[in-house]
């Protein structure tokens, strides 16, 4: 039994987690999907809350690469870690609860204030939509709705309300295009992100012979991402920050 009111009980973890019957466990192992990553990252970093935590309690300048990756095995372990997924999702929680702080306004953040918390499981799936159909194929309205309902319960493996979050896919993309009008703005963690994903960066810890190979293959990778997270991006949020955007990029 969850020894907390705001994560699901056993019986709850035992209805949420996937299986090989649903379409997330099917669809969510192709690695083109995780091209969406850096533009997901992004996402998140432009709510304010998200922004600030990222700005005082992150390293991704100093490990950008691996700060991807983590993201790439949390997905991987919610997804896919059956009832350990649970046990994931507590440890994402207890982390979250140290972060939090003072902005140079003098106002408060915390990573578990729910707007903000919500809005980095929303990012998650949002941009694993996009990807797939930019990179893999498209998808049915009927798939879609069908991820949705499958996916987005998941949150409260870690503690995401289920009223912070739409009901279904299409009352989700009102969400997403109010959070992206009003809520997400460009800052110096935005700016940070921007830079970070602009360059080729230390590679991951990586064994010995794969660092060889990291090393005739680092740039191409980076120009991808650069590329990916960049394009994905919604017009609006690439003009709010500043980004060029064109066939030579």
């Amino acid at each position: 039994m969850s020894s907390s009111p705001l994560l699901p009980t056993d019986e709850e973890v035992e209805r949420i987690v996937l299986g090989p019957d649903s379409l997330v466990w099917q669809r969510f192992d192709d690695i083109r999907m995780y091209f969406g990553a850096g533009y997901a990252l992004l996402l998140q970093v432009a709510h304010s809350t998200v922004g600030a935590g990222v700005r005082d309690h992150s390293t991704f300048e100093q490990d950008p690469w691996g700060r991807l990756l983590r993201t790439v095995d949390y997905l991987m372990l919610i997804t896919y870690g059956g009832r350990e997924a649970a046990a994931v999702g507590r440890r994402l929680r207890d982390v979250h609860k140290s972060i939090k702080g003072t902005n140079p306004d003098g106002s408060s953040y915390h990573a578990l204030e729910p707007e903000a918390y919500a809005w980095v499981h929303a990012t998650l799936f949002e941009a694993a939509i996009r990807a797939h159909k930019r990179f893999i194929g498209p998808l049915t309205d009927a798939q879609i709705e069908r991820l949705y309902d499958e996916y987005m319960p998941l949150g409260r493996l870690l503690g995401v309300r289920e009223r912070d979050l739409p009901d279904d896919w299409r009352a989700f993309c009102d969400y997403f295009e109010t959070m992206v009008n009003d809520r997400l703005v460009r800052h110096e963690t935005v700016d940070r992100v921007v830079r970070s994903l602009t360059t080729p960066g230390p590679p991951p810890q990586l064994p010995a012979a794969a660092e060889r190979l990291w090393g005739l293959l680092r740039i191409p990778p980076a120009q991808a991402l650069k590329v990916s997270s960049f394009g994905l991006l919604p017009p609006v949020l690439r003009e709010r920050f500043g980004l060029e955007w064109g066939p030579v990029l």
